[in-house]
């Protein structure tokens, strides 16, 4: 495979997803650590689409790299070295490379993960160093598992990061929105047993979060006070154990509303742009955990694969689909946000 020629996506520049460009390259040689992965899916992220329009120095992409945060493929072959995987195992790259199985990531390494510093997974084969390749689930199909890397894991550590407050049976939790990392929450903590409230602002989502798993749905659009809404839903109206919060400044202050003494409220996202700051003090008001969180180390990875195994979780998938070739009308939807949980692009 040396010498095949296979099509992949570059990034020629950043500000606008016109900068990707769809070219045939010739397979690099393997080197003695790597393993060369032929990809069969991958899906959107938002990070994929700030990397493209590169409107922040933080989002700003080595020229000439394949994006692509997270996808899944099968080994084609492996490096002289490496004795962990085979020909013919089906796996997933960790966005973070180089580092140990519990680093955490923080947004200096994400920035020189997959897909921004190094080359991604929109690309019919990627070459990736085996230390960063994880099993994939045997309970998924490809397009399942290529959610799993970025928002997958996120939504992973966000509820079960912390060991000892782990989302368990009858935990309430609420989760913002019908994203990726949103639904994938609320995938895993239904798994787990817990009881989950979700929101949207599109009335045609409700019947779609019902059927996931959602017990209440709250419409944000027509509730200004959904924190409070929500928090009534809770056993004698205590609050959520678990907030995952999307939104950060247009969501945090609804969050602090809704969420229980000493309860976690899990900040991944900063979705809701030009809203009020949150003072940073209204945690001291609401005497609770505030969480930062970005992705999640390769332990967790490992642990969320067989979790998903275990509970037989299937994650939930936009109704619209496309091709390698057609990735460009995949970020388009993403980017005006007419997709529910994962944009997947099948690749073989």
């Amino acid at each position: 495979m040396a010498d095949d020629k296979y099509n992949t996506w570059m990034l020629k520049g950043s500000g606008s997803t016109e900068n990707l460009q769809y070219v045939q390259q010739t397979s690099a040689k393997l080197g003695p650590d790597e393993v060369r992965v032929v990809m069969h899916a991958a899906s959107l992220n938002y990070r994929d689409l700030v990397i493209a329009k590169g409107s922040l120095p933080m989002t700003q992409a080595t020229p000439n790299t394949v994006p692509g945060s997270d996808g899944a493929g099968v080994v084609h072959s492996v490096g002289a070295n490496v004795v962990e995987l085979r020909p013919g195992d089906k796996v997933l790259p960790h966005m973070v490379q180089g580092v140990s199985d519990d680093f955490l990531p923080r947004m200096d390494a994400i920035s020189g993960g997959l897909g921004q510093a190094v080359n991604g997974t929109l690309c019919e084969q990627g070459v990736y160093p085996a230390e960063s390749i994880v099993r994939m689930p045997d309970n998924m199909n490809f397009a399942q598992a290529a959610t799993l890397g970025c928002s997958g894991l996120t939504a992973w550590n966000a509820l079960m990061g912390l060991r000892d407050r782990a989302v368990q049976a009858g935990d309430y939790v609420l989760v913002q929105g019908t994203g990726g990392v949103s639904i994938a929450a609320l995938q895993f903590a239904k798994a787990a047993g817990a009881t989950v409230v979700a929101t949207t602002g599109k009335g045609a989502n409700v019947a779609r979060l019902t059927a996931l798993g959602a017990a209440h749905v709250i419409n944000y659009k027509t509730d200004a006070d959904w924190g409070v809404t929500a928090r009534k839903l809770t056993p004698e109206g205590r609050g959520f154990d678990h907030i995952v919060d999307v939104g950060g400044d247009a969501t945090l202050g609804q969050s602090f509303a809704a969420i229980r003494t000493d309860g976690v409220v899990s900040l991944v996202g900063v979705l809701g742009t030009g809203a009020n700051k949150v003072d940073a003090m209204t945690a001291l008001w609401s005497v609770c955990v505030v969480r930062g969180v970005l992705l999640g180390s390769k332990n967790m990875f490992r642990d969320m694969v067989a979790f998903c195994e275990k509970h037989n979780v299937q994650p939930a998938l936009d109704d619209e689909t496309y091709s390698l070739a057609d990735a460009q009308r995949a970020y388009q939807r993403l980017e005006k946000q007419q997709h529910f949980s994962k944009v997947v692009i099948k690749i073989q």
